[in-house]
């Protein structure tokens, strides 16, 4: 087993254990991808990657963090994204969509304006949570218990679109201090109801949403989950690795086929726990302790390290982000570098 062996999740076939990680373009109009999605995607399709996900894709417009992002709650966004999709499996990969909601982390502004708040004359809206809080300096509402019902019949709309777009396999964010974080945290729940308190409340929204996508999406496909391991803060508040652990049980138990392990979202990371490989062993711990399969992700740079965490059994994929920002072509260079043999796009196989 190494970075260039192949894994099957239920019916799906990766070529390879490279995964390009989600991450936000900010370069969408009214939820739609464009031809800037299309070459992101696609070139790292090109590039080998086994697996290529989409950035945050926001399953209603309330869920949308900037009006930059993409969603796939219309027929517009879904033919959008069927487009990319078909391009991405020509090259030989296979491509999810990462559903989400950032709850109380929206209606900001584009970072090239330092994600501000957006006013109301701006086209702002106004953000919930599981609890009243202030986040990002916005007062937010708690989310009303029929409110929550809608919450999980948009993100069972938008599975039912993806697999329509084509798509492989789906994956919820669940972490980043985005809405499922924002209730299964305690930093932001305070609720005392039925999705408030208790560990098992507190995960409730999580739960019945992967329930009622498992029960819409085809049986062969993967249902994927994105967790924050820890919160990386040090208060009795805090969620740490075992309730991870224990959550990703339960994931499992509920038809999830695979976890991506990060980290934090409600605050900075303080420097000194930053380097390479440094959430790789979130990924380790709970592969060791449910036997579900993980992904590492943080700081994954070079072919080497990538390689051993998979040869180590650290976790049975890795996520690669930044590194595939500055190298659409890493998972090639990888093979060159590790002497293994793959299939190279004939377009490019001069260059190599």
């Amino acid at each position: 087993m190494n970075l260039f062996s192949p894994i099957t999740l239920r019916s799906l076939t990766l070529k390879n254990r490279i995964i390009l990680s989600p991450m936000q373009q900010y370069s969408a109009q009214n939820g739609i991808p464009n031809n800037w999605h299309l070459v992101h995607l696609g070139s790292r399709a090109v590039g080998g990657a086994g697996l290529i996900l989409t950035e945050c894709t926001a399953v209603a417009p309330e869920g949308l963090a900037t009006l930059s992002d993409v969603g796939i709650w219309n027929d517009l966004q879904q033919n959008a994204w069927k487009n990319i999709v078909d391009f991405v499996q020509q090259q030989d990969a296979k491509i999810g969509i990462q559903l989400w909601h950032s709850g109380a982390k929206g209606s900001l502004h584009h970072p090239n304006e330092r994600m501000k708040p957006l006013t109301a004359e701006e086209g702002g809206w106004s953000v919930k949570s599981s609890s009243a809080s202030e986040v990002n300096g916005v007062l937010t509402k708690a989310f009303t218990i029929a409110e929550i019902q809608e919450l999980k019949t948009s993100f069972v709309k938008a599975a039912l679109r993806a697999v329509d777009a084509g798509f492989d396999t789906i994956k919820l964010h669940a972490g980043h201090g985005y809405l499922f974080h924002q209730f299964y945290s305690q930093v932001i729940n305070q609720r005392t109801d039925q999705y408030g308190g208790s560990f098992d409340n507190r995960i409730r929204l999580l739960i019945e949403t992967v329930q009622e996508i498992r029960k819409v999406i085809p049986e062969e496909m993967p249902l994927m989950v994105r967790i924050s391991a820890v919160d990386y803060i040090e208060t009795a508040l805090g969620w740490t690795l075992q309730d991870s652990v224990a959550l990703a049980k339960i994931l499992k138990e509920n038809g999830v086929d695979f976890i991506t392990a990060s980290a934090g979202g409600f605050t900075n990371v303080s420097k000194d726990k930053v380097y390479p490989g440094y959430q790789v062993s979130f990924a380790q711990t709970i592969k060791e302790q449910t036997g579900i399969l993980t992904g590492a992700v943080g700081m994954i740079t070079d072919a080497q390290q990538a390689d051993t965490i998979i040869t180590e059994n650290k976790a049975d994929l890795v996520v690669i982000a930044r590194e595939h920002l500055r190298n659409p072509y890493f998972s090639i260079h990888a093979a060159k570098e590790l002497e293994m043999d793959i299939e190279i796009p004939w377009q490019y196989k001069r260059a190599f």
